[in-house]
């Protein structure tokens, strides 16, 4: 089977979307129309009380998983939900996020994502993340580019060309455990008074994608998955930011950095982050 780029590219995003739309018809068939969880036991908690899951979610990656296999029987699924492999394969490896901002997901806030990627030695080379509320794909291939799409428009996406971290607006997302968000709000407490302001979207995979739309001028993160950033990195990269991500068999446990900035700004707000001890590991 095919390992360009472009092609795998072109189902991840035929996949990603199919399984927006089931995000999309499932929220209001489990949750009603309103804000907030109407049936708890459709939520179960994962690492924390405050880290959900929802039947969704699951379903979700099933129906992922499912369509990989009639497309890609050879290659290998690494999931949130459903788990796989972090050992590096010779061949493909799908990446999956089935809902990326579970908790936006059950109040009702416009702000998840379903993420895709195809990896092959480890490294992100093609990538899909819908905005599932708003109705926006974004997607990669490696040197090939990053595309918004809204239905309407396919837009090429390149990131801001802001050039001082004053004016910079930055995004970030806190852990669950508590001595991480300890730390967490540490780092943040030193960050504020040197950018020009924080936003706090609550899904990684957006954040990467806005920091690629130059919506927001730099993302980072601690303790993120490889289904967090495998998409959403590519994404960013592809449309010009400077990216660093956590190795491909690393767990959010471990606490490593996720940073993506725009290159006008990546070496100045690198700086930053590392005089703020933020370039180090944060375990959770």
């Amino acid at each position: 089977m095919t390992r360009d780029p472009v092609e795998l590219t072109r189902i991840a995003v035929e996949i990603a979307e199919a399984a927006a739309e089931h995000v999309r018809a499932r929220r209001a068939e489990v949750f009603g129309a309103g804000p907030g969880p109407a049936q708890s036991h459709a939520v179960t908690a994962k690492s924390t009380r405050t880290d959900p899951v929802t039947v969704v979610d699951t379903e979700t990656e099933t129906l992922v998983r499912r369509l990989l296999a009639q497309r890609r029987p050879d290659d290998t699924v690494l999931g949130e939900e459903d788990g796989g492999s972090v050992d590096v394969p010779d061949g493909v490896r799908w990446v999956v996020d089935p809902i990326d901002g579970t908790v936006n997901f059950l109040y009702g806030i416009p702000a998840y994502a379903v993420s895709l990627a195809a990896q092959i030695a480890g490294e992100s080379v093609a990538g899909a993340v819908v905005d599932v509320a708003r109705g926006i794909t974004y997607s990669a291939a490696a040197g090939a580019g990053a595309r918004a799409d809204d239905g309407v428009e396919s837009r090429v996406l390149r990131c801001s060309v802001v050039d001082e971290v004053g004016m910079t607006l930055v995004a970030t997302g806190f852990g669950y455990a508590a001595d991480r968000r300890r730390r967490q709000g540490e780092i943040v407490a030193g960050l504020l008074p040197q950018v020009r302001d924080l936003r706090r979207v609550g899904s990684a995979a957006l954040d990467l994608c806005m920091v690629a739309a130059g919506t927001v001028d730099a993302h980072f993160e601690h303790g993120l998955n490889p289904w967090d950033w495998a998409a959403g990195a590519l994404i960013a990269a592809e449309a010009g930011a400077v990216v660093t991500v956590p190795g491909p068999g690393s767990r959010g446990q471990a606490g490593d950095v996720t940073l993506a900035s725009a290159p006008g700004v990546a070496a100045e707000f690198t700086a930053i982050l590392r005089d703020l001890g933020a370039l180090d590991p944060v375990p959770g």
